[in-house]
């Protein structure tokens, strides 16, 4: 993939649909799939070239989540016609944005995405899928095959880490340091001191 020029990149994000275009190098008209009520912050992911299979495999993962709208190069664009240059889709209700913008920018551990999981098995099976052809990491971090950072989180974990009494506090903290993957039952055990 050609290497896009950043303020082509920041015009193109921002077009509105149905603005009239007269150049054949600006995208093609936005395709509307569902329309929602806006967002006033969305998190915006940089990807190489390969947005739309990151985008179509986020929104399979997630309950609540929908591609709301995309955007394709047009002919005499950087890239092939047709090919995605952004999307705007939801993952469980919040928005987010993806470009396909080349390879100058990639995902650090600075930023990453928590997924709040109500038990073991939403947690076992975010773990499962967001880590496949990824990096399993520690305390609940994972990268995707991306290079996106995901923590996933039972909710149980905050209450404890939170608790009045700071010994129980401390051997949670202790117990979630080893592990990769969080597992209640090992954390309850440690907030039991057992």
């Amino acid at each position: 993939m050609k290497l896009l020029l950043p303020s082509t990149l920041l015009f193109a994000a921002i077009l509105l649909p149905g603005a009239p275009r007269t150049d054949a190098s600006f995208p093609q008209e936005p395709r509307t799939l569902v329309m929602s009520k806006k967002q006033k912050i969305t998190t915006f992911l940089w990807f190489d070239d390969d947005a739309e299979a990151a985008v179509h495999f986020y929104v399979s993962v997630f309950k609540d989540s929908k591609v709301l709208s995309e955007t394709r190069w047009g002919e005499g664009g950087p890239v092939p016609k047709g090919t995605l240059m952004t999307a705007t889709f939801e993952l469980a209700g919040q928005r987010f944005m993806a470009l396909n913008g080349g390879p100058m920018y990639h995902f650090t551990e600075a930023v990453s995405l928590f997924v709040d999981c109500e038990n073991q098995r939403e947690v076992d099976e975010l773990w499962q899928k967001l880590s496949a052809g990824g990096e399993p990491g520690h305390c609940g971090w994972l990268k995707d095959r991306w290079g996106l950072s995901w923590q996933v989180i039972p909710t149980v974990l905050g209450e404890m880490l939170n608790d009045k009494d700071p010994a129980k506090s401390r051997r949670v903290g202790a117990a979630m340091m080893a592990m990769g993957k969080l597992d209640i039952a090992g954390l309850q055990k440690a907030y039991d001191g057992r």
